[in-house]
């Protein structure tokens, strides 16, 4: 080999094994970065999620209404706010009352489960219930008395005035459980507030973020990334309207059947059933377990009717409503989906365990895309005669 030749070799090498450092450096830094902010990362992709329906809906209304984009957008808006604000209007009460009777019952029906469990022989002393032995009746147990101190001659004068380290030591636990209940309240508010207004913004302008993503892209691959963006938005989009009809069904359906078995709070279980809906698989299945254990408390009957009705609803909502609505939206097989709910669900928590599916359906249209491109580069080009 030249010369020349051998140092161009040796040069084109160096390349490779310096890009390729580069990039598993950077993928490194990446996957640390995702880890350590993966509650973040989630908080701003349910932003975006709400920001996809919210465009989903608004372009819904343009075949119903024409009009600018922000004139249907504000009133999407304005229904959905109409929609919450008459909910919490007419059954305000009803929610707070079947809700706090609905957490005593399950925790009554927790306790009684466990003690069934234990007297057959099951050991469930590895499970923790958090104490709800002594919550669930609502009276605490019995202590036990403690023994008299023994007499003497010369008793000591009593005071009945706690010491200035019991006063102490109370404020300190008050205020640090208040501090905590706060906090809690405020994070809470404040990433519904974060999720609300990321939505808000990338309804009203989704042009302007759509050419911010595609700016970032070397103009080799713009082309290509423009159609990977349009056709994840799309999915999402179809993704998102059948899942709000669903879920629309699955908790009028769980209502209406609750409430003729006759099981007390009946529209706070059809309510949460429906909110469940939106975590495929594993939504149901705990929508359906905390349904059967609230029965549990109106009967052996009531508790068979409501599982019953359990299995006819998932059966809708797999067979019925899933082909009809979502059959041009996804195409994952269930065990696929269930496998990746379960990794994310161990990895990052709630937030992995619920945008699952979204993130799922985000890479099998890149794979989807990326096969295509590959067919379409080795299918063999054939001469006309």
């Amino acid at each position: 080999m030249p010369l020349e030749d051998n140092g161009q070799t040796r040069s084109d090498w160096a390349w490779s094994i310096a890009v390729g450092g580069i990039a598993t450096v950077s993928f490194a830094i990446f996957v640390l970065f995702a880890w350590y902010f993966s509650a973040t990362l989630f908080l701003i992709f349910a932003g975006i999620l709400l920001g996809v329906g919210l465009n989903a809906l608004t372009e819904l209304l343009a075949r119903v209404m024409g009009g600018p984009h922000a004139l249907r957008l504000t009133a999407v808006c304005l229904l959905l706010a109409a929609l919450l604000g008459g909910v919490v209007f007419l059954g305000g009460s009803t929610i707070a009352d079947q809700t706090k009777v609905l957490s005593t019952t399950l925790k009554s029906q927790i306790v009684n489960v466990k003690s069934f469990l234990d007297r057959h022989g099951v050991d469930t002393s590895y499970l923790d219930f958090g104490g709800l032995g002594t919550d669930a009746d609502g009276a605490p147990k019995p202590e036990t008395p403690a023994k008299p101190a023994p007499t003497t001659g010369t008793e000591p004068k009593t005071n009945n005035l706690p010491s200035a380290s019991a006063f102490a030591s109370s404020g300190g636990a008050i205020v640090s459980q208040t501090l905590k209940i706060i906090l809690g309240a405020v994070g809470a508010l404040g990433n519904f507030f974060i999720v609300l207004f990321l939505g808000l913004s990338f309804a009203a302008q989704p042009s302007v973020y759509r050419k911010g993503v595609l700016s970032l892209t070397p103009k080799k691959y713009r082309a290509d990334m423009t159609d990977i963006v349009d056709r994840i938005s799309d999915t999402l989009e179809r993704w998102l309207i059948a899942q709000m009809i669903t879920m629309v069904a699955v908790g009028a359906v769980t209502w209406i059947g609750l409430m003729l078995i006759g099981v007390p709070s009946a529209f706070i279980l059809g309510v949460q059933a429906g909110l469940l809906a939106f975590i495929p698989t594993v939504g149901a299945l705990l929508a359906g377990l905390i349904v059967v254990l609230a029965s549990l408390a109106s009967g052996w009957v009531a508790a068979a009717s409501a599982f019953v009705l359990f299995l006819g609803v998932h059966a809708m909502e797999s067979y019925v409503l899933t082909p009809i609505l979502q059959r041009q939206a996804l195409d994952i097989p269930p065990a696929t989906l269930f496998a990746f709910q379960i990794m994310l669900g161990i990895v990052f928590g709630v937030w992995g365990l619920a945008l699952a599916l979204p993130v799922l359906a985000i890479i099998k249209v890149v794979i989807d895309f990326l096969r295509e491109d590959d067919d379409a580069s080795s299918a063999p080009i054939v001469k006309a005669a």
